[in-house]
């Protein structure tokens, strides 16, 4: 880890956020079980590592797909290897999200035929809804687990490497195995559910999203509240109102999507009447520091 970076204590996980990690983990294995196995293809990192095994050596043992149990016991030995590098937060909020896969894999019965007869229509929405789930897990303060454990791992080893890059390469050499074993088309229409996962999720996990806040006000002390609850960078004009001719100071700042509303809110019990400017689609370089837990 940076010796510059700034480590921001991660709220506690509310029941609130503990109620959509279970939502948003039971939403993203329903969504696998009803409209991608049917189709007999894979979800790519750790769970669809557990769906290819499940198929070649536990294929209805019982009338019970053991997708969910193969799932976690190979989450197990990556949660340990994890744990030390985790706070509290994320480390709770895995936990359940891992559990809750394990029982809807489990339970939820896999449609004999698929759902929709449009194989495209059924991969967009399994991605879809998965990404949704998964963003909303994350957004809550926990993890899927999977290669994301394995990736915070490794970054506490290795500099310079990030979770993504993980996903990456463990996705490339899953889907060429796939490729393989079984046929080209199921590893190709497994990377569309991929791509529309990963496309979804970005849309959803509000602590990767990066948020310009311009705030005109006339209480300048509004700068230490931000750089001292947030810990964020605020940059200051002092600029003049054209219609009331007063001084108004500028401020400038940018905050992860999920803190947004948070700030606003201070920002107005400081100052009722201060004008804030919101722009969402930036690209943030330099010391910007992302939060992942909070």
């Amino acid at each position: 880890m940076s010796e510059n970076r700034i480590y921001v204590e991660p709220a506690p996980l509310k029941l609130r956020n503990c109620i959509m990690i279970i939502l948003g983990s039971a939403m993203y294995a329903a969504s696998v079980n009803l409209f991608l196995q049917p189709l007999n293809l894979y979800a790519g990192g750790i769970p669809g590592t557990a769906q290819v095994i499940a198929r070649l050596f536990f294929q209805n043992v019982h009338g019970i797909d053991v997708t969910g149990i193969v799932n976690l016991c190979l989450n197990l030995p990556l949660f340990f290897l994890a744990f030390r590098a985790m706070h509290k937060r994320m480390l709770i909020g895995t936990i359940l999200s891992i559990l809750t896969q394990t029982i809807v894999f489990t339970l939820v019965r896999i449609p004999s035929a698929p759902i929709l007869d449009d194989m495209l229509a059924s991969i967009l929405i399994a991605g879809i809804a998965a990404g949704v789930g998964c963003g909303v897990v994350l957004t809550n303060g926990g993890s899927a687990g999977g290669t994301d454990l394995l990736g915070v791992y490794i970054t506490t080893r290795v500099r310079n490497f990030s979770v993504g890059t993980l996903n990456l390469i463990y996705n490339a050499v899953f889907y060429t195995y796939t490729a393989m074993a079984f046929t080209l088309s199921t590893s190709i229409y497994s990377i569309l559910f991929v791509a529309a996962f990963a496309v979804t999720i970005d849309r959803f996990h509000y602590q990767n999203i990066a948020v310009e806040l311009m705030i005109f006000t006339h209480h300048p002390e509004m700068a230490d509240t931000i750089m001292t609850k947030y810990v964020r960078g605020v940059t200051e004009w002092n600029g003049v109102g054209a219609y009331t001719n007063k001084d108004t100071h500028v401020l400038v700042t940018v905050v992860a999507k999920n803190e947004v509303d948070r700030v606003m809110k201070d920002i107005q019990a400081l100052d009722p009447q201060a004008f804030i400017i919101t722009h969402e689609h930036i690209k943030v370089a330099g010391g910007y520091q992302k939060r992942l837990e909070n």
